[in-house]
């Protein structure tokens, strides 16, 4: 029976998405509670710094603005085109796939039927056209912070000024970030996902692998600790 061949992939597949899951989900824990510990955390407090300046003295700075945020939509755009060039490849594939499906079976553990090889292509499919969508949303935020940035706002509309604010570019400039996070993470979870053509323990091998990488990534090494005294120092100053 089909089922029976296919008990690795209901195993190692699942197991795999949870490590990955598992630890995206510390790793978020990590930068709502210590986040000078981690590069994400430490990053974002960056860009609010960097916001506050280039509005401060704009002028001078504008062209400094509009090049690094280029620069950010032009990283964007690349991931952007490549998860829809795959998504492009794939459905190709897919639409060929059963004709190679055969020469495949002998050097493939785990299921390799109709059904679990459509599977696998349409789980791809469907990850990388969600990254796909997140890079695309993230440029638009940022585009609209390109625009905000460089607006004097006293000058044309000292009412709007009120509103657009420091604050609210950088709420703007993190939600694009945020995108930007995630449709990179999507991307990656779809590299042990393409190992699965050739078997579920090339997943969960992968799955391992890549969250070790993306912890060492991740997170400010040694130094969490000493970030977590000087926030709470920071914190103190300002109760002070």
């Amino acid at each position: 029976m089909e089922w029976r061949k296919c008990y690795l992939d209901a195993i190692l597949v699942p197991l795999g998405f949870m490590i990955s899951l598992g630890y995206h989900a510390w790793l978020w824990h990590k930068v709502r509670t210590e986040p000078l510990t981690t590069i994400i955390g430490t990053n974002t407090r960056g860009r609010r710094f960097w916001v506050s300046a280039m509005m401060k003295d704009n002028d001078k700075k504008n062209i400094l603005a509009v090049q690094t945020l280029r620069n950010t939509i032009m990283g964007s755009t690349l991931m952007a085109t490549t998860s829809i060039l795959l998504c492009s490849g794939l459905a190709a594939v897919i639409s060929s796939t059963y004709s190679v499906k055969k020469p495949l079976n002998d050097s493939v553990y785990g299921g390799h039927g109709e059904f679990m090889l459509a599977m696998k292509y349409v789980t791809l499919l469907t990850i990388f056209l969600f990254s796909f969508l997140c890079h695309s949303l993230s440029i638009g935020f940022i585009n609209q912070v390109n625009i905000l940035i460089n607006t004097p706002m006293q000058q044309v509309d000292p009412e709007m000024a009120s509103k657009v604010t420091p604050q609210y570019i950088a709420e703007l400039l993190e939600k694009g970030f945020v995108l930007n996070t995630m449709g990179n993470r999507l991307f990656y979870t779809a590299i042990p996902l393409l190992l699965w053509i050739f078997g579920p323990v090339l997943v969960f091998l992968c799955s391992a692998a890549l969250v070790l990488v993306l912890y060492n990534l991740d997170f400010v090494i040694g130094s969490g600790k000493k970030c977590c005294q000087m926030e709470e120092g920071t914190r103190n100053g300002d109760l002070v």
